[in-house]
């Protein structure tokens, strides 16, 4: 699947593409709805399609200091639009030369001139532009006037309250991963390189895989049922998973500590992904390593019961 920069000319075989725009951070059933469209009227057409998404998001460019909220990496991404039936994924680099551009400069010199787009589908709430006085009427008039379609995709709603990434995000924050991937339609999976930690977990019979959380949204601190894929080979594993800042040991350091059942393997240096499935209990100070071993022991139990159903 082609990697696309905004800033670059498309690809001459990639001109006259239908394409999905938003941010599409969580890709989450509004988003597949949008991207659903603009592939399914490319095919219909016998154009490429593309799903475009920002880096860094807008509200990080403008709000440096806000806390991480993403629920997706770029490579993440790139395999959920692959596997939604893209032909490419196209970033818009969200610097101080992409925020300047006013909503016509956008549609005649980025969509139109540089890209060749044919067509364009939205949600209904796209905005975009300098101010973000650019919408879906600025597309439907001044990009019809210059060629270039466009359509509309209504915002999709669950329990009829419309599907959103800060209702998903709102899910995790209350250690609600079930409801975030019933909206996602896929478990909430943080994805990172196993590094080297203190082997706290080692000595006390429960080995870790440590992984930084980076730029990740943070779900509710606390233990939970976890699965595990390492990238390299594709291996799912089950187990039990610690983030937060682990109040029992000095100095706090916040990490994501999955492990992983009857797996004796060397992950480190390994690129894997741990999605959340179940919400066991908060973080904890215990009064001994004898109590914290003996919770453990009660934690990976009901994480194993859990998962007992959950198919690899």
């Amino acid at each position: 699947m082609r990697w696309l920069d905004h800033r670059d000319p498309v690809p001459d075989a990639l001109r006259g593409a239908i394409i999905a725009l938003g941010n599409f951070d969580g890709f989450h059933r509004g988003h597949q709805a949008v991207a659903g469209e603009a592939i399914t009227w490319a095919q219909a057409e016998g154009r490429p399609s593309i799903i475009a998404t920002f880096d860094p998001h807008p509200v990080t460019f403008f709000k440096p200091d806000l806390a991480p909220f993403k629920l997706t990496t770029l490579e993440q991404r790139q395999e959920l639009y692959l596997a939604a039936g893209a032909t490419a994924m196209l970033v818009f680099h969200f610097d101080a030369a992409l925020a300047g551009t006013s909503a016509e400069d956008f549609i005649r010199d980025i969509l139109i001139e540089r890209f060749g787009a044919h067509g364009v589908v939205t949600g209904g709430d796209f905005t975009f532009g300098k101010g973000a006085k650019g919408n879906v009427a600025s597309l439907r008039t001044l990009g019809g006037e210059l060629g270039l379609q466009s359509r509309v995709v209504e915002a999709v709603a669950a329990d009829g309250e419309v599907v959103s990434s800060s209702r998903i995000r709102q899910a995790l924050r209350d250690g609600d991963p079930q409801e975030a991937a019933r909206l996602l339609t896929r478990p909430f999976a943080i994805r990172g390189i196993v590094e080297h930690g203190d082997k706290r977990g080692r000595i006390i019979g429960y080995p870790t895989a440590n992984l930084g959380v980076e730029n990740y949204l943070r779900p509710k601190y606390g233990i939970y049922a976890v699965t595990g894929r390492i990238l390299a080979t594709g291996q799912v594993l089950q187990g039990a998973a610690n983030i937060g800042i682990r109040p029992q040991f000095e100095p706090p350091k916040e990490l994501l500590e999955p492990f992983f059942f009857d797996f004796s393997g060397d992950l480190y240096g390994q690129e894997i992904e741990v999605a959340f499935h179940h919400y066991l209990r908060g973080e904890a100070k215990f009064d001994s390593l004898e109590a914290l071993i003996e919770q453990m022991d009660k934690d990976c139990a009901e994480a194993r019961r859990l998962l007992s159903a959950q198919p690899l």
